[in-house]
């Protein structure tokens, strides 16, 4: 294990050194939120500025979905009256795409009414059946669609594939004066479906006692977390490592008994549970929520003692649905969410591990304190989708760790 270890930590510091850009804005910094100022799309610009399959845009082709295929079901169709779908085939497969392609396009066409009064989105091509794309199209897959805005103005473009862009496409191509070409991640890949810990409506503490939610979060603030002993403490809110404004989803439900908490997170996310019958708050270990029993017992901040964190056993797991998607990372790798005590991270049930991997960005942190650039990184924003480090450490563990230190669904 410690050579293993030692491996990740040489590939990472390599692959670190080789975008140069290190931790800190990354794809998705930078846009300032008020006011601000899209910029068009150049005719064959595509952003990111990487090829569509590969790690820091869409990701991998995973094979032609036909109707009498296993993976059709996966396939959602899109009747939102807000777009315009061309159909030439009439046969409605240009409605027929991925969760994630529908949300983003549904989110662009929101962007598209409030930019042109009067004007709607327009699908072109989506799902294709009939093979009239190039090989390994993700159009085969429903993660593809090629848009216009519904007058046909060309002069539009430009524009329409910068909202493209900021409605979270994993990918855009300005790719011919007559449409642009938008595609998404996997539904199964790092990005859809382990990414993102926490609903935005859950609540974290500041440094002053207040309270906010986790979705408001900024680089500068200090949020409540604690140490390896268990010990309360502030710590630095350092970036999210995925977050999905628009996005609905399944999360698991930890209720508790006295003290009644209640904390809401996806099933790869990293949870302390105490050690059989130890009231050591040091005394823990970090399993997946899907793994959290009735019986355990999670560490919770106390009515009567807000400074301390008290046992309180776990008497309920469900499941609820919830808007909006958070994976929250602080300088010391855990956060209290909802007065609960849970890990900053999720898909490696080993949080000290991923802990140690996120040096780097910690260091990064530690030099923009350094050199005064903490408070102009508060007023800039970070884009929806999974931030490139932590999905880079993804794809690098998956390739040296066993599969069985992953979470299932990853």
């Amino acid at each position: 294990m410690v050579l293993m270890r030692v491996m990740l930590w040489l590939s990472l510091c390599l692959l670190l050194a080789a975008v140069g850009s290190g931790c800190g804005p990354g794809r998705g910094y930078g846009k300032r939120r008020h006011p601000k100022k899209l910029t068009p799309l150049a005719l064959k610009q595509f952003i990111p500025n990487v090829a569509e399959k590969t790690l820091g845009a869409s990701g991998k082709y995973e094979g032609k979905i036909t109707r009498n295929s296993e993976r059709f079901k996966d396939l959602t169709p899109n009747y939102n009256p807000d777009i315009i779908f061309k159909d030439e085939e009439n046969t409605n497969a240009d409605r027929l795409m991925t969760q994630r392609c529908k949300d983003k396009l549904n989110s662009l066409a929101i962007s598209v009414m409030n930019q042109w009064p009067g004007v709607k989105l327009r699908v072109t091509e989506g799902w294709d059946e009939d093979g009239h794309h190039s090989e390994e199209s993700l159009h085969y897959e429903g993660r593809a669609v090629d848009i216009t805005t519904s007058d046909r103005d060309k002069s539009k473009y430009g524009m329409l594939s910068r909202l493209a862009v900021e409605a979270g496409f994993d990918w855009v191509y300005y790719e011919s004066k007559a449409h642009i070409h938008c595609s998404v991640k996997a539904e199964n890949s790092v990005a859809a479906k382990s990414g993102g810990c926490f609903p935005g409506s859950s609540v974290v503490t500041l440094a002053d006692g207040r309270t906010k939610p986790l979705k408001e979060l900024q680089v500068g603030d200090r949020v409540l977390a604690a140490d390896q002993q268990g010990n309360l403490l502030l710590s630095d809110f350092l970036m999210f490592m995925d977050q999905d404004r628009q996005i609905t989803r399944q999360f698991h439900v930890l209720e508790t008994e006295e003290p009644r908490r209640k904390l809401t997170l996806t099933p790869a996310h990293l949870v302390f549970v105490l050690n059989n019958n130890s009231t050591d708050s040091g005394d823990t270990r970090a399993v997946f929520a899907s793994n959290v029993k009735p019986g355990q017992r999670l560490l919770v901040v106390g009515n009567d003692q807000p400074d301390h964190l008290i046992p309180s056993t776990v008497r309920q797991v469900h499941m609820e649905q919830h808007e909006g998607s958070y994976a929250p990372v602080t300088s010391h790798g855990t956060i209290i969410v909802d007065q609960v005590l849970a890990s900053c991270y999720a898909v490696v049930e080993d949080h000290q591990l991923a802990h140690w991997v996120f040096a780097p960005v910690r260091l990064w942190r530690a030099f923009l304190s350094l050199v005064g650039m903490v408070k102009e990184l508060s007023i800039v924003h970070q884009a929806d989708g999974v931030h490139w480090y932590p999905e880079l450490l993804y794809h690098v563990g998956s390739r040296l760790l066993d599969s069985s230190s992953f979470h299932p669904q990853s």
